[in-house]
């Protein structure tokens, strides 16, 4: 009788354990998943760019979320002290957008040159440059978090004004810069 007992307790305790491993395996699974910055930043590029595939990759504020084709998902921490953002600058077409899919939002005008400017709120410059807009037409920034900024970008004589922040609350998908 006692063996039995001993037996059933060993059962019990193989079993419990089992659950809590795989417990354990399935919340590490859905952890963020803690990777360096420009390795974020090269796969974020990379999911814009279509060199990397999967069935989506959206960009929060604060994470990369990737599903995979097999329905497996990924998340991935953002850099502590920058921000992306994406802009799709357009002339006659847009679409809503607050969080950015980086395989799934696409811009009207793409792969075309704009002088973008952008100022912090103390007017300092942070970006001053040509960019080409990607295959999906849109340009991808990263800049420093909790700053409100003004954000000019100009194609072909055509202007297009902004104001934006980069806290943790604001959007990763900036769609309303209408040339004109």
């Amino acid at each position: 009788m006692r063996r039995k007992i001993l037996v059933a307790t060993g059962l019990g305790a193989v079993v419990l354990g089992i659950g809590a491993f795989m417990f354990m395996g399935s919340v590490e699974k859905n952890a963020p998943t803690e990777i360096d910055a420009q390795s974020i930043k090269k796969m974020v590029h990379g999911y814009s760019t279509d060199i990397l595939t999967a069935k989506s990759a959206s960009i929060t504020s604060k994470q990369l979320i990737v599903t995979e084709n097999d329905e497996q998902s990924s998340t991935y921490d953002l850099p502590d002290n920058e921000f992306f953002l994406s802009i799709a600058p357009y002339v006659d077409q847009t679409h809503p957008c607050a969080t950015h899919s980086l395989t799934g939002c696409q811009g009207e005008m793409v792969e075309k040159e704009f002088n973008v400017n952008i100022k912090d709120e103390d007017g300092s410059v942070i970006v001053d440059e040509k960019m080409k807009s990607q295959s999906n037409g849109f340009i991808d920034l990263w800049l420093p978090r909790d700053t409100k900024y003004s954000i000019t970008v100009e194609h072909d004589g055509k202007t297009a004004e902004s104001e934006i922040s980069t806290f943790e609350t604001d959007d990763t998908c900036l769609t309303t810069m209408q040339l004109g």
